[in-house]
């Protein structure tokens, strides 16, 4: 049987809180770099989350990957902690780390690459907004 390699996508929401913030900055500069993201009360997104996962199909399966299990390790490990919380307080990875959509998506793909086979690659694609969203890796 020919081997294909090919991605499945996962698609997921998460709505989250966050400051943009930089601590060794002051005021005056954070509000200068971050405007309205530097908000002292925080604000808000509705995050669009997709992950692709990209390998061989396997054989006996004719899977890349279980989506079943896909979807299980999303839920644990981004979703659950994630969704409805205030990023800078109540996420440790971002507690000493500027919640960027930057940074949000190469957390969560540390994430799920400590839960995921080896020989399957991880593309993340975060929206923060209908415009605006990263790529991870790129």
């Amino acid at each position: 049987m020919l081997k294909h390699k090919l991605g499945i996508t996962r698609k997921e929401h998460f709505n989250a809180a966050h400051r943009l913030h930089n601590p060794n900055w002051t005021l005056e500069k954070n509000k200068e770099v971050f405007g309205k993201c530097n908000n002292p009360n925080f604000h808000g997104h509705n995050y669009e989350l997709e992950v692709t996962i990209i390998g061989e199909i396997d054989e006996d399966t004719g899977y890349v990957i279980d989506t079943k299990k896909l979807s299980k390790h999303i839920k644990e490990e981004i979703l659950e902690p994630f969704d409805h919380k205030n990023l800078n307080i109540e996420v440790e990875e971002f507690k000493k780390l500027n919640p960027t959509v930057e940074n949000i998506a190469i957390v969560i793909y540390n994430k799920l690459r400590s839960v995921l086979r080896n020989d399957l690659e991880i593309k993340i694609k975060l929206y923060e907004t209908p415009r605006n969203f990263v790529e991870y890796p790129y």
